[in-house]
């Protein structure tokens, strides 16, 4: 059991994330003090914590060491802001916001503040994907791509009212489903100058208002191509390749092939939540608060979480023009 010490944590947003986050703290010794969400019967199967349903009233009174964001999109700067202008650490589930001038507000937060601010991407925590990080960190990739297959039927959509909404979600399959994949196709080939990009709705256009399929090109700096949709029949394993300077590299989960050499990697780690999430919650939550407990940077800090974001909104932007990522 990972020791945590006296470390005092809430939790805000009590949907399906934010009870992943809470089970992992409780296995590893840690139950959140306070939750918090607008919904009050949400908090009652917590009955060791204090319940709220006021965020900065519980930042206020119960003031935690660190607090993790689980609510929409479109809350996350916000609160980010208002924990990190009380000093208190911050673990925000992806993305870190929304919008430009909510990237802007929240790294000028996190640069006076004392405290750490923490973004999950957690796919970054994936033994393939530690491995893959590793082998690349000598060699040049030439180009990369990476598909995302998914299904999100109406039903998905009807379970909560901020989804689908470009207010709230912040826009569909990219910056939802697609983020993660995203973040390791820039973690691994490096930040691109510009992308080329067009999204669309082709399975739900009565139901949502954001794209359920997006096709980008992104280049400068970084060369891949991205194609992501929601409108499946079925959900398949996401795929990423990169061409390196000797030869080529095929992710997928729990496997890489380099070369046509098979590296398999057991899934050791329990499974939080849905598959497609991963195992790498529960060692990306242990990573973030060894960083607190220590006082020294943690990796995916808010600049990093916001290079996907910058990304997206690029994407969101183009059109089918050419624009510039930042």
């Amino acid at each position: 059991m990972t020791d945590f010490g006296e470390i005092k944590t809430a939790i805000a947003g009590l949907g399906v994330i934010g009870s992943v986050h809470a089970r992992i703290l409780e296995e590893n010794g840690c139950s959140p003090v306070a939750v918090c969400d607008l919904c009050a019967e949400k908090c009652e199967p917590y009955s060791y914590a204090e319940k709220y349903t006021d965020y900065a009233r519980m930042l206020d009174e119960c003031k935690p060491n660190i607090v993790h964001i689980c609510t929409p999109h479109y809350l996350h700067a916000d609160m980010i802001i208002e924990a990190l202008n009380r000093n208190i650490n911050v673990l925000c589930e992806k993305p870190l916001c929304i919008s430009r001038d909510e990237i802007t507000r929240i790294l000028a937060a996190e640069k006076k503040s004392k405290a750490i601010l923490g973004v999950c991407h957690q796919n970054r925590y994936n033994a393939e994907n530690r491995f893959v990080k590793d082998y690349i960190k000598d060699k040049k990739i030439v180009c990369a791509t990476a598909n995302v297959v998914w299904r999100r039927d109406e039903a998905y959509y009807r379970s909560a009212e901020w989804r689908g909404r470009r207010d709230t979600e912040g826009g569909g399959v990219l910056i939802n489903q697609a983020l993660h994949t995203l973040d390791l196709m820039q973690w691994f080939a490096g930040f691109p100058e510009r992308v080329t990009a067009s999204v669309s709705n082709l399975t739900l256009p009565d139901i949502i208002e954001v794209e359920d399929t997006a096709f980008a090109v992104f280049s400068g700096g970084a060369d891949f191509t991205f194609f992501a949709t929601n409108g499946s029949r079925a959900d398949f394993d996401v795929e990423l390749t990169l061409k390196t300077s000797d030869g080529c590299v095929k992710v997928t989960p729990g496997k890489v092939l380099v070369n046509n050499e098979l590296h398999a990697f057991t899934r050791d780690d329990r499974l939080f939540g849905k598959y497609c999430y991963g195992t790498g919650h529960d060692r990306l939550i242990k990573d973030f608060y060894d960083c607190v407990k220590k006082g020294k940077p943690f990796e995916i800090n808010g600049e990093e979480g916001a290079k996907v974001v910058r990304l997206i909104l690029a994407a969101y932007s183009s059109g089918g023009k050419t624009v510039g990522t930042l």
